[in-house]
């Protein structure tokens, strides 16, 4: 069962939402040539499920589950972004391939992922980094211009001023 709500209705109650803790970083989105570049370097197919760390308005997951046919995981802390990442996933016709999440990304699960996409700070990659290391063989993490500073990327590539960069977690 859907509820509906009269537009200024929803905006009044998405303004009482608050995230739970503050944010390590404000919502930058990834322009959209950039988040399907990033979804072509990680090889993406119908048979991927693509996380996206601090998702903002979803764009990655949707684009994922529109383009490639994958499936999309989005993993935001603020209760606003991800209501706003449903109304998008509706309006696209992609709401049945993606889900969104209100949680925080160092405590996520990521065990089912196939990719891992994000676009932090390096003082956030540097945290997360031990905890991306540990996913399952094969996983590919992509960067949009942040690298890990221990953890050599396999492959980087330039689209328009922006680096992107890929890792494949390897066998143990």
């Amino acid at each position: 069962m859907s509820v509906s709500f009269p537009a200024g209705v929803l905006l009044a109650l998405l303004a009482m939402q608050q995230p739970a803790r503050t944010p390590d970083i404000h919502f930058t989105p990834t322009r959209q040539n950039i988040a399907d570049a990033m979804l072509r370097l990680a090889n993406i197919t119908a048979d991927d499920v693509v996380y996206d760390l601090g998702s903002g308005d979803g764009r990655i997951p949707i684009i994922a589950a529109q383009k490639y046919g994958a499936k999309g995981v989005g993993i935001e802390i603020d209760p606003r972004l991800v209501e706003l990442s449903w109304r998008i996933a509706n309006e696209a016709e992609v709401a049945n391939r993606v889900s969104f999440k209100v949680g925080d990304l160092f405590e996520a699960d990521l065990s089912g992922a196939t990719i891992i996409t994000m676009y932090l700070s390096p003082s956030i990659m540097k945290i997360l980094e031990p905890k991306l290391r540990a996913l399952k063989p094969g996983t590919r993490i992509v960067s949009h211009q942040f690298a890990m500073p221990r953890w050599k990327p396999d492959k980087k590539i330039q689209v328009d001023e922006s680096e992107i960069l890929l890792w494949v977690v390897p066998e143990k």
